[in-house]
């Protein structure tokens, strides 16, 4: 099963690798196929002083860390994604957080499910009819149901 996965997830997950979104990411292979665009690596990137900060990690625990987190996704370039998949996803964000456009139109694209803890976002786009979201709390008991099954 694909699922994109937004900045906020992987800076709960680089914060905590031991909680339970830390837990989905990195213990979750075969279950899950995690996706993300190639421009989240930059965007946690301009966060590493408030990691650091909030973390109490050194400089290269937190490389450690977040390549840690970063390995069970694939990083793919947004030039991949139609324009008119852009497009449709910016109207659907445009009036709740324009920067997640690229991480709509992944999950549109792939037709998969966004993973996004960002409570505004997951509310603003269920209001325009856009449910393709999935919370970590869904993730787990998913998981969970597939690995009973084995």
């Amino acid at each position: 099963m694909r699922i994109i996965v937004d900045a906020n997830i992987i800076f709960s997950a680089i914060l905590n690798t031991n909680g339970k979104i830390g837990d989905v990411l990195l213990n979750s292979p075969n279950i899950f196929e995690f996706i993300a665009p190639r421009f989240l690596k930059d965007e946690i990137r301009k966060y590493h002083k408030k990691i650091l900060l909030i973390s109490g990690y050194s400089s290269s625990e937190l490389l450690h860390i977040e390549d840690k987190v970063y390995k069970p996704i694939s990083f793919i370039s947004e030039i991949h994604i139609p324009f008119s998949i852009r497009i449709s996803s910016e109207h659907l964000v445009k009036e709740i957080d324009p920067k997640d456009v690229a991480y709509v139109a992944f999950a549109k694209y792939f037709r998969c499910k966004l993973w996004s803890g960002d409570k505004a976002l997951q509310k603003g786009l269920a209001k325009k009819g856009f449910t393709n979201i999935i919370t970590t709390d869904e993730l787990f008991k998913l998981r969970e149901i597939k690995l009973s099954k084995k």
